[in-house]
């Protein structure tokens, strides 16, 4: 880390958040509704407004997470989720001829496992995967002390993989309530947190999935520490225990007695790990 700020930006398909990562400390946080129906230089008002408000002279530059495919040489994203006008948009250029300082982008799974490697529980770690759980499946990988994005930002895109009659991110996310039994998943959580036992099967149905998901990521890199983010962790202990049984026919023993699976703490990681893209 250096002395000067660095500004954070994570665009949702609803909201844009940005924010001012001062050391170690994130501050200033601004969040604005956009227009995500709008068209591409409507959106592109939104993130200057919060950029505006929080650029000075002291910011040395800027970061964003983007839900889409990025071209990390230069900084151009395609086909943003959620944001239909954003089907090829030269951000890093556009931002930089605006405000004259370094611009970096990347997908927001990768910017979350980055602000978990930096300032939550990937602190200490070599390696580490950022797995995102909420309305998608998301996965950022942390290799050695570098993220690993793949040429657009693909690596890690486990949750387009084939699974049972559709694929992983159908049953291992979110999408899961909807998609099975036809309940969002906001109405599963009160349920569940108020011991409702049909609420609870559900969830052990989940992490049954998600032990199935893990495999598949440790087959393809065997790194033993994963970090839950997203919506779905703060339901972790509903689904720890089917989650760990399904590793357990994981073929290589001492994989499993090695994994630690921890729930994010941080409030803002996907802000934290924008701003630390500099770092990358």
């Amino acid at each position: 880390m250096n002395n000067q700020l660095h500004i954070g930006i994570d665009l949702g398909g609803t909201n844009i958040r940005a924010g001012l990562l001062d050391g170690k400390e994130l501050t200033s946080i601004h969040s604005k509704r956009i227009n995500a129906k709008g068209s591409a230089d409507e959106v592109l008002d939104d993130v200057f407004e919060l950029v505006e408000k929080l650029r000075s002279e002291n910011v040395g530059s800027i970061g964003i997470g983007v839900p889409g495919l990025v071209d990390l040489d230069k900084g151009e994203v395609f086909d943003v989720i959620n944001i239909p006008s954003w089907t090829h948009i030269a951000l890093k250029q556009i931002l930089e001829d605006r405000f004259k300082i370094p611009v970096f982008v990347n997908n927001d799974a990768n910017c979350f496992a980055l602000g978990e490697y930096h300032f939550g529980k990937g602190l200490g770690t070599g390696s580490m995967i950022g797995l995102t759980i909420g309305s998608g499946l998301g996965t950022g990988i942390i290799i050695d002390g570098k993220l690993y994005a793949g040429r657009h930002c693909g690596a890690g895109e486990f949750g387009m993989m084939d699974y049972k009659d559709h694929y992983l991110e159908y049953y291992a996310s979110g999408q899961f309530f909807w998609n099975i039994h036809h309940i969002d998943g906001e109405t599963v959580f009160k349920r569940a947190s108020a011991g409702d036992a049909t609420a609870l099967a559900m969830y052990e149905e989940l992490g049954g999935h998600l032990g199935n998901a893990i495999k598949r990521i440790l087959y393809a890199l065997d790194i033993n520490h994963f970090v839950l983010g997203g919506s779905v962790r703060f339901a972790y202990p509903f689904f720890r225990d089917s989650l760990w049984s399904s590793l357990e026919t994981f073929a290589y023993r001492n994989t499993i007695e090695t994994l630690k699976i921890e729930s994010s703490e941080l409030e803002n990681a996907g802000l934290l790990g924008a701003a630390a893209l500099y770092l990358t």
